[in-house]
Order: structure tokens, then sequence, then C-alpha cells
């Protein structure tokens, strides 16, 4: 199976990828996770970027804050899908981020989820590597599965106490 890397700008961006490593770990999608700035490690992550198809790699999430060119600065140097996932900061609260990141040029595209949006940020990536692996596939199918039936289960629980 083709793995999935997970690139942060910066160590404080962690709280919010922790969550597309746990949903990828939770779907047995293999993953590799480095912190490499679009304007502070310019060189290093346009290496990753070049590298990624022949290391494996069968998507990358690239999640940034602030002026969040990380997910531009990969997808120039890749055609393996990247998604990003823009950060909320204390200035603009994740709307900077999230321009930053939806606004592509044609010719180099970046699929773009919420602000903190790390679990859809996976979730994507699964979906894009379940196109041919359809044991991945039927693990996301039974994810849905039991999404809905939490769900279910909350709305027996609040309809239970109000609904007398």
């Amino acid at each position: 199976m083709k793995k999935v890397g997970i690139i942060m700008g910066s160590a404080s961006d962690l709280p919010v990828v922790e969550k597309a490593i746990n949903t990828l770990a939770q779907l047995d999608i293999p993953f590799e996770v480095h912190v490499f700035s679009a304007h502070r490690t310019p060189n290093e992550a346009r290496d990753f970027a070049l590298g990624a198809r022949g290391a494996g790699f069968g998507a990358i999430i690239a999640a940034a804050g602030m002026a969040a060119h990380l997910a531009g600065a990969i997808a120039a140097n890749t055609t393996l899908p990247v998604i990003g996932i823009p950060c909320s900061s204390s200035n603009l609260d994740g709307i900077d981020a999230l321009l930053s990141t939806v606004m592509m040029p044609p010719g180099i595209p970046v699929a773009t989820v919420g602000v903190n949006g790390a679990v859809n940020a996976a979730l994507l990536c699964a979906e894009i590597l379940s196109v041919s692996d359809e044991e991945l596939a039927k693990r996301l199918n039974e994810k849905r599965i039991k999404d809905a039936e939490n769900v279910l289960l909350k709305d027996a629980e609040i309809a239970a106490k109000f609904n007398k």
C-alpha cells in the first residue's frame, strides 16, 4: 500500500495534525510525518516533494497556518495529490491560512479541507488510495457505517432524555 506523507509547517501545528495521524492509523494506512516550512526550510520541503513518488507515497497532507504556502510549495514539486490543512492561528482564526491554501493558480491544484480539518484530510487521502485498494475501500465503508451507528445512538440518547 502507498503511504501518506504528512508535512506540517511548524511543530505548533501538531495538535491539529495528530487528528490526521490518528485517523490514518485507525485505517491501517502507513504514513510518515515531518516538519518542513515553505519559508524557513524551502529546500527540504522541495526535496521531500520531488522524491515523494519514488519513496512510495500516494498522497501528501500539508498543514500550515498564517501565510500557509506549504501545500502549494509541495504541490509545485510533485504530481501526487496534495491535501492542504489550513491551521488556525491567533491572528485571523485560520481565514488567512484557508485563503492562502485554497487559492492556487491553474495547473497546481491543492485539495483543501476546512480550517483544522485534519480528519477530513486523512479521509480524503484514504479515499484517493482506496481507488486501487479494495481492502482499504472496505475499511472506509465500515468506518462510515460505524460513524452512522454512533450518530443514531446519540439520537436515541437525546430523544429519550428530551422527548417525553
